[in-house]
Protein backbone atom coordinates (compact mmCIF):
# COMPACT_ATOMS: atom_id res chain seq x y z
CA UNK A 1 0.00 0.00 0.00
CA UNK A 2 3.05 2.27 0.92
CA UNK A 3 4.38 1.38 -2.52
CA UNK A 4 1.41 2.91 -4.71
CA UNK A 5 0.98 6.27 -2.32
CA UNK A 6 -0.70 5.03 0.83
CA UNK A 7 1.07 7.00 3.76
CA UNK A 8 2.68 4.50 6.33
CA UNK A 9 -0.08 5.55 9.31
CA UNK A 10 -2.80 5.40 6.83
CA UNK A 11 -2.04 1.80 5.49
CA UNK A 12 -1.47 0.18 8.80
CA UNK A 13 -5.20 1.01 10.17
CA UNK A 14 -6.29 -0.91 6.92
CA UNK A 15 -4.50 -3.83 8.85
CA UNK A 16 -7.01 -5.30 12.29
CA UNK A 17 -4.34 -7.86 13.66
CA UNK A 18 -6.11 -10.24 16.46
CA UNK A 19 -4.07 -12.33 18.49
CA UNK A 20 -4.78 -15.02 21.46
CA UNK A 21 -6.11 -11.70 23.19
CA UNK A 22 -8.21 -10.04 20.59
CA UNK A 23 -7.06 -7.31 18.73
CA UNK A 24 -4.26 -4.86 19.02
CA UNK A 25 -5.29 -1.85 20.26
CA UNK A 26 -3.00 1.02 21.68
CA UNK A 27 -4.56 0.83 25.16
CA UNK A 28 -3.18 -2.52 25.35
CA UNK A 29 -0.46 -3.27 27.73
CA UNK A 30 0.96 -6.59 26.18
CA UNK A 31 2.23 -5.69 22.94
CA UNK A 32 5.42 -6.05 21.64
CA UNK A 33 7.03 -2.97 19.22
CA UNK A 34 6.44 -5.02 16.29
CA UNK A 35 2.89 -5.18 17.49
CA UNK A 36 1.81 -1.86 18.76
CA UNK A 37 3.13 -0.59 14.89
CA UNK A 38 -0.01 -2.18 13.89
CA UNK A 39 -2.73 -1.36 16.98
CA UNK A 40 -5.81 0.35 16.26
CA UNK A 41 -6.38 3.29 18.28
CA UNK A 42 -9.24 2.40 20.72
CA UNK A 43 -11.43 5.50 19.74
CA UNK A 44 -11.83 3.39 16.57
CA UNK A 45 -13.60 1.21 18.13
CA UNK A 46 -16.46 3.12 18.97
CA UNK A 47 -20.00 1.58 18.04
CA UNK A 48 -18.26 -1.48 17.29
CA UNK A 49 -20.91 -4.87 17.73
CA UNK A 50 -19.08 -6.60 20.97
CA UNK A 51 -19.44 -10.35 21.40
CA UNK A 52 -16.78 -11.06 24.28
CA UNK A 53 -15.60 -8.79 27.12
CA UNK A 54 -11.67 -7.11 26.21
CA UNK A 55 -10.16 -6.75 23.16
CA UNK A 56 -12.84 -7.38 20.78
CA UNK A 57 -12.41 -11.06 18.85
CA UNK A 58 -12.23 -11.88 15.33
CA UNK A 59 -16.08 -12.12 14.80
CA UNK A 60 -16.60 -8.67 16.07
CA UNK A 61 -13.90 -7.27 13.91
CA UNK A 62 -14.88 -9.02 10.65
CA UNK A 63 -18.49 -8.20 11.49
CA UNK A 64 -17.19 -4.55 12.28
CA UNK A 65 -14.73 -3.88 9.21
CA UNK A 66 -16.29 -5.71 6.31
CA UNK A 67 -12.77 -6.71 5.40
CA UNK A 68 -11.26 -8.30 1.90
CA UNK A 69 -8.81 -10.42 3.11
CA UNK A 70 -8.48 -12.57 5.91
CA UNK A 71 -4.96 -14.22 6.60
CA UNK A 72 -4.27 -16.84 9.10
CA UNK A 73 -1.34 -17.36 11.00
CA UNK A 74 -2.39 -18.83 14.26
CA UNK A 75 -2.63 -22.13 14.45
CA UNK A 76 -5.89 -22.06 15.66
CA UNK A 77 -7.78 -24.88 13.95
CA UNK A 78 -11.14 -23.83 12.76
CA UNK A 79 -10.37 -20.03 13.37
CA UNK A 80 -12.14 -19.19 10.15
CA UNK A 81 -15.78 -20.54 11.17
CA UNK A 82 -18.68 -20.54 9.02
CA UNK A 83 -20.17 -17.53 10.40
CA UNK A 84 -16.72 -15.69 9.71
CA UNK A 85 -16.06 -16.34 6.15
CA UNK A 86 -20.05 -16.20 5.59
CA UNK A 87 -20.19 -12.44 6.70
CA UNK A 88 -17.14 -11.60 5.28
CA UNK A 89 -18.54 -13.04 2.06
CA UNK A 90 -21.34 -11.29 2.17
CA UNK A 91 -19.36 -7.61 2.18
CA UNK A 92 -16.80 -8.43 -0.79
CA UNK A 93 -17.20 -10.34 -4.50
CA UNK A 94 -13.68 -12.11 -4.31
CA UNK A 95 -12.90 -12.51 -0.56
CA UNK A 96 -9.26 -13.83 -0.43
CA UNK A 97 -8.87 -16.09 2.44
CA UNK A 98 -5.24 -17.61 3.64
CA UNK A 99 -5.41 -20.02 6.16
CA UNK A 100 -1.50 -20.36 6.29
CA UNK A 101 -0.93 -22.33 9.56
CA UNK A 102 0.21 -25.72 9.13
CA UNK A 103 0.61 -28.97 9.89
CA UNK A 104 -3.22 -29.41 8.33
CA UNK A 105 -4.42 -30.56 11.65
CA UNK A 106 -3.99 -26.43 12.67
CA UNK A 107 -5.34 -25.04 9.56
CA UNK A 108 -7.67 -22.31 10.36
CA UNK A 109 -10.28 -23.85 7.85
CA UNK A 110 -10.58 -26.32 4.88
CA UNK A 111 -10.44 -25.09 1.16
CA UNK A 112 -13.30 -27.07 0.67
CA UNK A 113 -15.52 -25.62 3.59
CA UNK A 114 -14.24 -21.82 2.46
CA UNK A 115 -15.87 -22.90 -1.59
CA UNK A 116 -18.94 -23.86 0.13
CA UNK A 117 -19.39 -21.00 2.39
CA UNK A 118 -18.72 -18.34 -0.26
CA UNK A 119 -20.29 -20.12 -3.16
CA UNK A 120 -17.01 -20.81 -4.73
CA UNK A 121 -16.10 -17.10 -4.81
CA UNK A 122 -13.13 -17.17 -2.29
CA UNK A 123 -9.33 -16.85 -3.45
CA UNK A 124 -7.91 -19.24 -1.66
CA UNK A 125 -4.23 -20.07 -0.43
CA UNK A 126 -2.98 -22.44 2.46
CA UNK A 127 -0.13 -23.22 4.21
CA UNK A 128 -0.68 -27.08 3.81
CA UNK A 129 -1.58 -29.49 1.07
CA UNK A 130 -4.80 -30.21 0.40
CA UNK A 131 -6.87 -32.21 -2.62
CA UNK A 132 -8.40 -30.20 -5.50
CA UNK A 133 -11.64 -28.86 -5.25
CA UNK A 134 -14.71 -29.71 -7.16
CA UNK A 135 -16.42 -26.33 -8.24
CA UNK A 136 -18.97 -26.36 -10.58
CA UNK A 137 -17.63 -29.72 -12.10
CA UNK A 138 -14.07 -28.84 -12.29
CA UNK A 139 -11.35 -29.78 -10.22
CA UNK A 140 -9.52 -27.03 -9.19
CA UNK A 141 -6.12 -26.89 -7.80
CA UNK A 142 -5.60 -25.54 -4.17
CA UNK A 143 -2.75 -23.28 -3.97
CA UNK A 144 0.40 -24.51 -1.27
CA UNK A 145 1.48 -20.50 -0.50
CA UNK A 146 5.04 -21.54 -0.14
CA UNK A 147 8.38 -19.55 -0.49
CA UNK A 148 9.36 -22.24 -3.36
CA UNK A 149 8.61 -19.19 -5.57
CA UNK A 150 10.06 -16.39 -3.83
CA UNK A 151 13.02 -17.79 -2.37
CA UNK A 152 14.92 -19.06 -5.29
CA UNK A 153 14.06 -16.16 -7.30
CA UNK A 154 15.40 -13.49 -5.41
CA UNK A 155 18.62 -15.42 -4.55
CA UNK A 156 19.12 -15.34 -8.31
CA UNK A 157 17.91 -11.63 -8.85
CA UNK A 158 20.78 -10.60 -6.34
CA UNK A 159 23.28 -13.13 -8.18
CA UNK A 160 22.73 -11.43 -11.56
CA UNK A 161 22.31 -8.17 -10.55
CA UNK A 162 25.39 -8.26 -8.27
CA UNK A 163 23.43 -6.29 -5.41
CA UNK A 164 24.83 -4.97 -1.99
CA UNK A 165 21.96 -5.97 0.03
CA UNK A 166 18.25 -6.59 -0.33
CA UNK A 167 15.63 -3.77 -0.40
CA UNK A 168 12.06 -3.66 0.59
CA UNK A 169 11.67 -2.44 -3.22
CA UNK A 170 13.18 -6.06 -4.69
CA UNK A 171 10.82 -8.09 -2.23
CA UNK A 172 8.03 -5.36 -3.36
CA UNK A 173 9.19 -6.39 -6.77
CA UNK A 174 9.09 -10.40 -6.12
CA UNK A 175 5.70 -9.88 -4.68
CA UNK A 176 4.13 -8.16 -7.65
CA UNK A 177 6.25 -10.70 -10.35
CA UNK A 178 4.86 -13.65 -9.13
CA UNK A 179 1.36 -11.88 -9.00
CA UNK A 180 1.51 -11.24 -12.60
CA UNK A 181 1.77 -15.14 -13.13
CA UNK A 182 -1.37 -16.19 -11.14
CA UNK A 183 -3.64 -17.91 -13.46
CA UNK A 184 -6.52 -16.79 -11.63
CA UNK A 185 -5.88 -13.32 -12.43
CA UNK A 186 -7.38 -14.49 -16.33
CA UNK A 187 -9.17 -17.60 -14.91
CA UNK A 188 -11.52 -17.07 -11.77
CA UNK A 189 -11.40 -20.85 -11.50
CA UNK A 190 -7.86 -21.51 -11.70
CA UNK A 191 -5.20 -21.70 -9.15
CA UNK A 192 -3.71 -18.66 -7.31
CA UNK A 193 0.11 -19.71 -8.24
CA UNK A 194 1.70 -21.28 -11.24
CA UNK A 195 2.08 -25.16 -11.49
CA UNK A 196 5.16 -26.26 -10.31
CA UNK A 197 5.86 -27.59 -13.78
CA UNK A 198 6.45 -23.39 -14.95
CA UNK A 199 8.63 -22.92 -11.67
CA UNK A 200 12.07 -22.17 -13.50
CA UNK A 201 10.05 -20.06 -16.01
CA UNK A 202 8.21 -18.40 -13.29
CA UNK A 203 11.71 -17.95 -11.03
CA UNK A 204 13.18 -16.19 -14.29
CA UNK A 205 10.15 -13.88 -14.65
CA UNK A 206 10.90 -13.11 -10.82
CA UNK A 207 14.76 -12.58 -10.64
CA UNK A 208 14.61 -10.38 -13.72
CA UNK A 209 11.90 -8.11 -11.82
CA UNK A 210 14.00 -8.46 -8.52
CA UNK A 211 17.39 -7.33 -10.10
CA UNK A 212 15.81 -4.34 -11.98
CA UNK A 213 14.44 -3.50 -8.72
CA UNK A 214 17.62 -3.56 -7.21
CA UNK A 215 19.74 -1.47 -9.85
CA UNK A 216 16.61 1.29 -10.06
CA UNK A 217 17.52 0.91 -5.78
CA UNK A 218 21.02 1.71 -6.13
CA UNK A 219 22.45 -0.97 -4.88
CA UNK A 220 23.46 -2.73 -7.77
CA UNK A 221 25.90 -1.56 -11.05
CA UNK A 222 23.45 0.27 -13.73
CA UNK A 223 22.47 -2.01 -16.01
CA UNK A 224 19.93 -1.79 -18.89
CA UNK A 225 16.47 -4.17 -18.02
CA UNK A 226 17.37 -6.20 -21.28
CA UNK A 227 20.84 -6.47 -19.75
CA UNK A 228 19.73 -7.14 -16.70
CA UNK A 229 17.26 -10.00 -17.92
CA UNK A 230 20.55 -11.35 -20.05
CA UNK A 231 22.04 -11.90 -16.67
CA UNK A 232 19.79 -13.87 -15.38
CA UNK A 233 19.57 -16.17 -18.20
CA UNK A 234 22.72 -17.06 -17.93
CA UNK A 235 22.90 -17.31 -13.77
CA UNK A 236 20.11 -19.55 -13.78
CA UNK A 237 21.99 -23.27 -13.13
CA UNK A 238 20.58 -25.81 -15.45
CA UNK A 239 20.80 -29.47 -14.07
CA UNK A 240 22.17 -32.05 -16.47
CA UNK A 241 22.96 -35.66 -15.50
CA UNK A 242 25.37 -37.79 -17.28
CA UNK A 243 23.95 -41.01 -18.86
CA UNK A 244 25.44 -43.65 -16.35
CA UNK A 245 28.33 -45.71 -18.57
CA UNK A 246 28.40 -49.36 -17.57
CA UNK A 247 32.11 -50.96 -17.79
CA UNK A 248 31.85 -54.72 -18.92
Amino acid sequence: MAADGVPDAQARRRFHIVDINGLLTEDRTDLSSEQRAYAQPAQALAGWTRTRKGPPGLADVVASTAPTILIGLSTAAGAFTEAIVRQMAAHTRRPIIFPLSNPTSRSEADPADLARWTDGRALVATGSPYPPLDLGGRRVPVAQSNNVFIFPAVGLGVLAARARRVTDGMIDAAARALGELSPAASDPHASLLPPAAQLRAAAAHIASAVAIAAVNDDVAPAATDSEVRDRVAASQWTPHYESPVRRG
